[in-house]
């Protein structure tokens, strides 16, 4: 990682200091000059050089904490502690500890640097112009902010996409790997969608502007990775509560070492020394930092898989998900209707699927799409006239001087057409003309690849149930349980159905119950689970605005991977509490008993602060 202008800077006040602190500890035990080296005014003045210039800044902010009222920070307690250990003589120990704790906070600087990159180079997507298209046919570089709903804009090879939009023309490669985590381009074309954050390839491209910039898909998730950190886990929380109360009780308990004891036993200045020590050890520095460090880390190894986590508080949630209830369409299945099969009864496969494309031509529903990509060619749409739409039917056209049905088996019953009933997970599209039928369509949604792994995967990751709620018919939910293995699934829901399906078994045993949906017709039931999961979402204002966790294309397989990261996060902050709550208590003990020194109160800071970093930093690496 490349290392910034600040902390570049801090490392050589550090190397500064540390070069004259060891010429005056030399200087000081050689005994060079002895006049100079046993007059303790002298070697104070000359230990307070390296000591300022390396603990300027914590003094100033310990200063300002006064005047503000703003008291028991860890720098007010390493400016005291230093102040008290100059007062009693130690003047080489002052600057040690001063020295050794600004080295804590470069490791802990270049730390967060190193957690942040993940979200940073997320943060990269974010375009800083736009080409528009004018009238004239000139283009005009502005700001993405000015674009409207309607322009043209001219996308250049290597150029990020400023907004959603639909391609005029051009066919490309699109790199979506910033947002999905998807290292294979998309390939575009005319009429495609495309998503603003995205690269354009080696092609130049023109689009239609669909939505403005602060509506657009990168707009939202940058509003969605920036704000992820004010949403803080339960531990989180607890360790800020924590520091609140336990540092003044420190700082009152080295007041009561330093003046107490002296008033039975005196040895006044051996009392303040052990009250410093005591101040130094307390530092909260290894909690406070390290732990939000975990999970800042988990959602930056979350970010780079492709999936963004809302706050920390979610991130926790996952560690503990138990329980896992899915949509179907779009979800365990592709969401993209496809022509199976043709039943010949009276007429030609061509014929009964060109017939059924004349009939559906103006329809946007997915089955009739479907037709038309098996189609496979235009069709003149001006051979069909009056076609009627019947609700929960099919349709109804007239082509010359026949009526064409294209519907269920209920179209066919109700217009007295004979039509076998058949018994499938499919979707049948019955097709006749005037009262004969010609013959049926078989269509049905793909079940996505990587999902009976992806399922499998999440039960190894400690999910005890995964079921399946869906809108669709029992054969079809039937169907797709069968094929990955689902033991538990509900067919034949309404919205507001599944809601309260999620209500019951959310009044059921589980530690956290997370609910994976496309995010569009399954806002509700999102918002109700524990934790809500948006998938295949890419460019969803409804799945980023109601989930909690959106997964930025539709592999069903990040979510565990993401589950593994919670755990691990998780793991790490309890490690991290554990550790430094014992090396702490046992070294104030120690301090306060005169066993411990400030080198050991150094330990007990910096040195596990440092040791806690290093853990938490472990979430970032592959595994």
């Amino acid at each position: 990682m490349e290392m910034s202008s600040k902390l570049k800077k801090a490392l050589q006040k550090i190397i500064i200091a540390f070069v004259l602190y060891v010429i005056l500890i030399i200087f000081e035990h050689s005994n060079i000059v002895p006049a100079m080296s046993s007059n303790r005014l002298i070697m104070f003045v000359l230990y307070l050089i390296p000591y300022m210039i390396v603990g300027y800044s914590v003094v100033r902010k310990a200063v300002l904490g006064i005047k503000h009222r703003q008291l028991f920070d860890e720098s007010f307690l390493m400016a005291l502690a230093t102040v008290g250990a100059f007062v009693t003589g130690e003047n080489a120990e002052a600057v040690a500890v001063m020295l050794f704790y600004q080295v804590g906070e470069w490791f802990q600087s270049y730390a967060v640097g190193r957690s942040r990159k993940s979200i940073s180079d997320l943060m990269d997507i974010a375009p800083e112009y736009a080409n528009l298209v004018k009238e004239d046919g000139e283009v005009e570089v502005v700001d993405p902010y000015d674009v409207e709903v309607g322009n043209t804009l001219l996308i250049k090879p290597g150029e990020r996409i400023p907004v959603d939009g639909v391609v005029l023309s051009g066919t490309s490669m699109i790199n979506t790997s910033a947002l999905t985590g998807e290292s294979v381009p998309r390939f575009v074309k005319e009429g495609d969608e495309v998503i603003s954050g995205c690269i354009n390839g080696e092609t130049a491209l023109r689009i239609s502007a669909s939505k403005m910039y602060e509506d657009s898909t990168v707009s939202k998730i940058l509003e969605l990775v920036e704000n992820a950190s004010s949403k803080k886990s339960k531990t989180e929380n607890f360790i800020t509560r924590f520091a609140r109360v336990y540092t003044p009780v420190v700082v009152i308990s080295a007041l009561i070492l330093a003046l107490v004891p002296p008033l039975f036993v005196g040895h006044f200045s051996t009392w303040i020394y052990r009250a410093c020590t005591f101040l130094v050890i307390s530092c909260p520095c290894a909690l406070v930092i390290s732990v939000p460090l975990a999970f800042f880390g988990g959602i930056g190894a979350a970010s780079s898989e492709g999936v963004l986590v809302k706050g920390s508080n979610y991130l926790e949630q996952l560690s503990k998900v138990d329980v896992i209830v899915s949509d179907k369409t779009g979800t365990l299945t592709q969401g993209k209707f496809k022509v199976n099969e043709v039943i010949e009864v009276n007429g030609k496969k061509d014929e009964i699927l060109h017939l059924a494309a004349l009939a559906e031509g103006y329809s946007t529903h997915p089955i009739a799409l479907s037709i038309l990509d098996a189609v496979g060619e235009d069709i003149d749409h001006s051979l069909v006239s009056d076609s009627r739409n019947v609700v929960g039917q099919g349709i109804i056209a007239r082509l010359g001087d026949d009526l064409l049905y294209v519907g269920n088996k209920t179209l066919m019953d109700n217009h007295h057409i004979e039509a076998e009933r058949i018994d499938s997970y499919e979707t049948l599209i019955y097709v006749a003309k005037n009262t004969e039928l010609l013959g049926i369509i078989k269509i049905s949604d793909a079940i996505k690849k990587e999902a009976r792994g992806a399922i499998q995967s999440l039960y190894k990751n400690g999910v005890k149930t995964f079921m399946m709620l869906t809108g669709d018919k029992e054969e079809v939910a039937k169907h797709v349980a069968d094929e990955l293995h689902i033991s538990k699934y509900y067919a034949e829901l309404l919205p507001g159905e599944k809601v309260e399906k999620v209500e019951e078994i959310l009044s059921g045993s589980h530690n956290a119950l997370a609910f994976i949906g496309d995010g569009i017709n399954d806002a509700p039931v999102l918002s109700r689970a524990d934790i809500g999961i948006a998938m295949g979402s890419l460019g969803s204002d409804a799945a980023i605005e109601a989930a909690d966790v959106v997964i930025m294309d539709d592999d069903l397989s990040r979510l565990s991977k993401v589950i593994h990261i919670a755990k691990k996060t998780l793991s790490i902050s309890k490690e991290n509490i554990a550790f430094s709550l014992f090396i702490k208590i046992g070294t104030l003990i120690l301090g306060a008993l005169g066993i411990a020194n400030m080198w050991m109160a150094v330990f007990a800071d910096v040195g596990v602060a440092f040791l806690c970093i290093i853990n938490s930093l472990r979430i970032l690496k592959k595994s």
